[in-house]
Order: structure tokens, then C-alpha cells, then sequence
């Protein structure tokens, strides 16, 4: 049950960008700035992406909870970086986002791109694990089986990797919260 809810938090994060790229292209700013009209617009999408990296946090934390595995030295035979690869994904989303034009159709176009995000159980990519400090792999195990990887290690020879204590988001996806 926890993975469920945690994969549709990753879901919510790794998309929800959308919604503030959105908002403030919208020039949308939060309610209750309403009744003060002297407080600038950028004051809302400051308290958007800030919000957004509390999620992150948020997600960072709860993953703990994840069921353990154990991956030893030589279970590994390729290691591919993955920051660079899903970048243009993401980049859709902010195009997409720049793109809509009210918020009726993003009220119907953004619940379609969760709910492929949430089923496609890859697509975990958010860029603000970037920011703190996580790194995105591909790996390819000895059975041949390619996990993606969700870290804070940087390699590039598989024969180092190792991962005493990796968090199970899905059967392909994991989470390293170890440094």
C-alpha cells in the first residue's frame, strides 16, 4: 500500500511542475493575495516552486518507508546516465504547459499526463532531485533486466556498484537515499 501512495506522490511530483509553469505563465497568484494588492505577483510563484521542492523533500523522506532490497558488486554489468535522457520529457511538459490555453483544457490535459506518468512506472523523472543532489542511472543488471536508478552515488564502471540498503518504488525503479 505504501508504494502505491508513494508512486502516485512521484506521479504528482514529476508533474505538477506543469501546473506552476502553467500558473505563472497565467499570471495566476494565490488567493489570499487578493486582499493585499501591494505584494507582487512573483511573491505566488516563489511560494509555487518552493511548495513544489517541499513535495520533493516530502517524497525524499516517506521513501524510507519503501520495502529494502540489496544489489552487490558484480550484480551489475552497464551503468547509463539518465539525467541527460529524460530532460527532453520534461522539457515537454513545460512546453505543454506553456502551451494550454485556459485553465478548463489544463484541467483536462493535466490529469491525462499523471495518470500516463503514474502507469508507465518509469517516468519518475523529476528535476528537482537535481537540486538535491540525486542523480538519475540506468542500470542493467546480470539477468539482463534494466532498473532505473534514483541516487546520490556517481559511477561509471558497473563493477563498483553496489547498493546496501536500495528503496523498491516499483519492479523497475528504485531509490538510493544512501550518499
Amino acid at each position: 500500500m505504501i508504494n502505491w501512495l508513494f508512486r502516485l506522490f512521484l506521479a504528482f511530483n514529476s508533474t505538477s511542475l506543469l501546473l506552476v509553469v502553467y500558473w505563472i505563465k497565467s499570471g495566476t497568484t494565490l488567493p489570499i493575495f487578493s486582499r493585499w494588492p501591494q505584494i507582487p505577483n512573483y511573491v505566488s510563484y516563489l511560494i509555487y516552486i518552493l511548495g513544489m521542492m517541499l513535495l520533493t523533500l516530502i517524497s525524499l523522506l516517506i521513501s524510507r518507508m519503501l520495502s529494502k532490497e540489496k544489489v552487490n558488486k558484480g550484480d551489475i554489468i552497464n551503468v547509463e546516465y539518465a539525467n541527460d535522457a529524460f530532460l527532453p520529457s520534461y522539457l515537454g511538459y513545460f512546453f505543454v504547459a506553456l502551451d494550454v490555453p485556459n485553465t478548463q483544457t489544463l484541467w483536462f490535459v493535466y490529469p491525462l499526463i499523471f495518470v500516463f506518468t503514474f502507469l508507465s512506472q518509469t517516468l519518475y523523472f523529476n528535476p528537482l532531485f537535481l537540486v538535491f543532489g540525486y542523480h538519475f542511472y540506468n542500470l542493467t543488471t546480470i539477468n539482463n533486466v534494466r532498473i532505473f536508478m534514483i541516487t546520490k552515488k556517481k559511477f561509471k564502471d558497473p563493477a563498483n556498484v553496489s547498493f546496501p540498503s536500495l528503496l523498491r518504488i516499483n519492479d523497475f525503479t528504485y531509490i538510493d537515499n544512501e550518499k
